[in-house]
């Protein structure tokens, strides 16, 4: 069971408490059962099934949750239609049945998201209807909306700005949109209702090892404090996305590297781009890659590209040539052609592929399904996967840890399991619809604190009160944090994000203790990270 009782957690209305949450380490004599280390969307999905399951867990961060590819998807909870070209039915059934599960369990931050492919002919029409109809075959119950065939005057309803020249029909069909790192806040924060504990800025610098050379904990430092900890563990789950090969090479110095990792770059417009709520899918690019054009948070975000790349980094910056395949393929689309001075912010992300056998393999067709790994001395590794499917993975590698290690079975607790925050029928229209059911406490609170209900951003009507809710019941520590991920200013309007730092980092300071210093610290580092989020 759980090191503490669930019931004292559920008495607290706010347990989102770096300091208490470290406190628990010095209070914790006897073995974790789940060391989790990497607080993604892997990691935290690991930490809310083996929690729910009534194991104890701990999660560690080296930098803030979601803080690399996880807070950088394309934003689509989704079957993965270019997966059926691939041949890979399974992981579409598996991401289907996962979309529709967590569009039960989220309801405030995951929904349907209608979709229009533009169709050039007869060949085309045929092929994505058949296509796509057995996508929904595929979702069974599962399923959000049924696609079809719509005429050319309907798709030019529909995407209004889409040129008309020789586009013969569309088909319409539905997949979800979700906000990543809201989704990961609340997910993390059911996991520590349900015992669990989750702390950022602390990573991990090696693994502990018994007398037998099996794994038994991990040693940490708290970034904050300078404080070292050794923590035992019983089972320690390499959870760490793209950086997955820095962990193994902690256990077995030398070997082979087992990721492939791939990065792809977001570009952010203007809602007027789409002039409407359906996304647009190009199905086949210049490259053979799909192109998504997704209305969020008021925007478009357009994306994905795909490049090799070597070496990881928590910041992967755009490259030129990513930028204008982007720019040049909605333009032969679009009436009304982006450039880079519409461009309002621009995000790379990378995604953790698994190596192929053949290294001659392009990324674009590694399979995006998920893989366990098992070392000679137990340490349990998630390679690949994807943002839709993170519970199925999680339940994956509990069902994999019990069984390697001889523990007693458990079942998942998950499918069913509503996320923190979960609200039906939320009003999409009120700027603070994605905390769900906090969003009374949260009012409540800007009308208590002084000058909480002020705004500090009219543009995308960011409260004052928001940011000290961030610090107080999300563990944000930084302004980067805030701005970027609580928020997602940064990503929406890098511009802004700027103009309001100053503002944000004052705030904070109040609420952390922080001097004047850290404050010019924090608007510093902010401005370098989003220095890469501009087109100049």
């Amino acid at each position: 069971m759980p090191i503490f009782a669930l019931n004292k957690f559920r008495q607290l209305s706010f347990i989102m408490n770096r300091e208490k949450l470290v406190l628990r380490l010095s209070e914790t004599e006897s073995a974790f059962d789940f060391v989790v280390i990497g607080g993604g969307a892997t990691g935290i999905g690991i930490a809310l099934e083996a929690a729910t399951r009534g194991y104890s867990v701990i999660l560690l961060e080296q930098s803030d949750f979601t803080k690399s590819t996880s807070s950088k998807s394309t934003k689509l909870v989704h079957g993965g239609v270019r997966y059926l070209a691939q041949g890979n039915i399974g992981l579409v059934r598996e991401a289907c049945v996962e979309r529709g599960l967590l569009v039960k369990n989220a309801p405030h931050l995951v929904r349907n998201q209608p979709f229009v492919i533009p169709a050039f002919g007869l060949f085309d029409e045929v092929l994505y209807t058949v296509g796509l109809t057995f996508y929904d075959l595929l979702a069974g119950k599962y399923s959000l909306g049924r696609s079809l065939r719509i005429s050319k005057t309907k798709t030019l309803e529909k995407l209004p700005t889409l040129k008309k020249r020789k586009v013969s029909a569309g088909i319409e069909y539905h997949d979800g949109q979700f906000d990543d790192s809201r989704l990961a806040i609340n997910a993390l924060q059911t996991a520590i209702e349900h015992g669990a504990c989750a702390i950022n800025y602390m990573p991990v610098k090696s693994l502990l090892k018994n007398d037998k050379q099996m794994i038994c904990g991990v040693s940490a430092l708290d970034l904050e404090t300078g404080k070292g900890y050794e923590i035992k563990g019983k089972a320690v789950i390499n959870a760490t996305g793209v950086f997955a090969d820095e962990v193994l090479q902690m256990d077995s110095p030398g070997q082979r590297n087992t990721m492939r990792p791939s990065q792809g770059i977001h570009l952010v417009l203007d809602k007027s781009f789409l002039g409407n709520d359906y996304a647009l899918m190009i199905p086949k690019t210049n490259d053979g890659r799909v192109l998504f054009a997704v209305p969020w948070h008021g925007k478009v975000v357009v994306g994905t590209t795909d490049t090799p790349i070597d070496t990881p980094t928590l910041e992967p910056v755009a490259i030129e040539h990513e930028i204008d395949f982007i720019l040049n393929t909605m333009a032969k689309y679009l009436t009304k052609a982006p450039t880079r001075a519409d461009v309002l912010s621009i995000f790379a992300g990378l995604r953790p592929l698994a190596a192929p056998k053949n290294e001659n393999s392009k990324t674009k067709e590694i399979s995006r399904s998920h893989k366990i790994t098992v070392t000679s001395s137990q340490l349990f590794t998630m390679i690949g996967g994807k943002w839709t499917t993170f519970r199925r993975m999680a339940q994956d590698m509990v069902d994999k840890v019990e069984k390697t290690k001889n523990w007693e079975r458990t079942k998942t607790a998950t499918r069913q399991m509503k996320l923190h925050g979960y609200k039906e029928n939320i009003d999409l229209n009120h700027s603070l619809y994605f905390y769900g059911s906090d969003k009374e406490e949260l009012l409540k609170l800007m009308e208590s604190e002084p000058n909480a209900n002020r705004l500090i951003s009219s543009k995308l009507n960011i409260y004052a009160g928001q940011v000290i809710w961030a610090v107080r019941y999300e563990m944000a520590r930084t302004v980067e944090d805030f701005l970027s991920r609580r928020v997602r200013c940064l990503i929406l309007d890098a511009r802004e994000a700027l103009q309001i730092a100053p503002r944000v980092a004052q705030i904070m300071a109040k609420e952390l203790g922080k001097d004047e210093q850290w404050e010019k610290d924090q608007i510093k580092e902010l401005e370098e990270v989003a220095s890469n989020y501009i087109l100049q």
